[in-house]
């Protein structure tokens, strides 16, 4: 019969103070009589502690770098008007929202998805006052969109179509002409969006009422002039 084999009981204990083969990263165990080996620990550091912190800002900066910047030659750059963190994260939740829905690009559709999931904006809560809903946006865009491919699968960043580039470079020009300093914010966005005539995202706004009134009530709570005369760009 095999005989069972006893730890020792001349081993060392390892406690919170011992120094023993320990280094500010690492932690090594005394060899036992059992297995004749060292056991080496590896510390947590604050380094890999941080780790969700740091990824959530390269996150941010991914999606920063993806909207569009205004162009102000010679300008300061800190003069130069910068987005919200809203206007970011409700332009994160749109790509987010086109790849939930299997499209290959972010358009005005998904803009205006991303407004909604972001929720806090006065841009949101506005639309959600007049009985815009996620839900609703959602269904509008499927039905007028339709459905993608079962298998097809959405790029990590899906790029922004024509109407929907050119309705965040309207809430740019707006921010410029209106001299005002401050930010761009989710309103400049959703007003964007509502000057793309034709677009999906405005054709949305329309279906569930939102019109040139509630655009220019809108507009009110902005910072700044906005020109609503929505011309149709190119």
């Amino acid at each position: 019969m095999a005989c069972i084999p006893t730890l020792s009981p001349s081993l060392h204990t390892l406690s919170p103070h011992s120094s023993l083969h320990s280094n500010s990263n690492h932690c090594t165990l005394p060899p036992t009589s059992l297995f004749g080996t060292r056991i080496t620990l590896l510390r947590a550091t604050s380094s890999s502690r941080s780790l969700p912190y740091v990824n959530g800002h390269a996150t941010s900066a991914t999606v920063s770098f993806s909207l569009p910047t205004p162009k102000t030659p010679g300008a300061a750059p800190e003069k130069t008007p910068k987005w919200s963190a809203r206007a970011i994260k409700s332009y994160a939740m749109a790509e987010l929202e086109a790849r939930k829905i299997k499209f290959p690009n972010t358009g005005t559709e998904a803009l205006l998805m991303g407004i909604l999931v972001e929720g806090t904006s006065r841009a949101a809560k506005f639309l959600r006052a007049n009985g815009i809903t996620l839900f609703k946006v959602r269904e509008e865009t499927l039905n007028l969109l339709g459905k993608s491919d079962l298998y097809y699968f959405s790029p990590e960043h899906p790029p922004l179509t024509k109407p929907a580039k050119s309705a965040l470079d309207w809430a740019i020009e707006e921010k410029l002409k209106s001299g005002e300093g401050g930010e761009m914010n989710v309103t400049h966005i959703l007003l964007g969006i509502w000057s793309q005539k034709e677009s999906a995202g405005q054709l949305i706004l329309a279906d569930l009422g939102f019109n040139d009134e509630k655009a220019k009530e809108l507009a009110k709570t902005i910072d700044g002039d906005v020109d609503l005369s929505f011309k149709s760009q190119t």
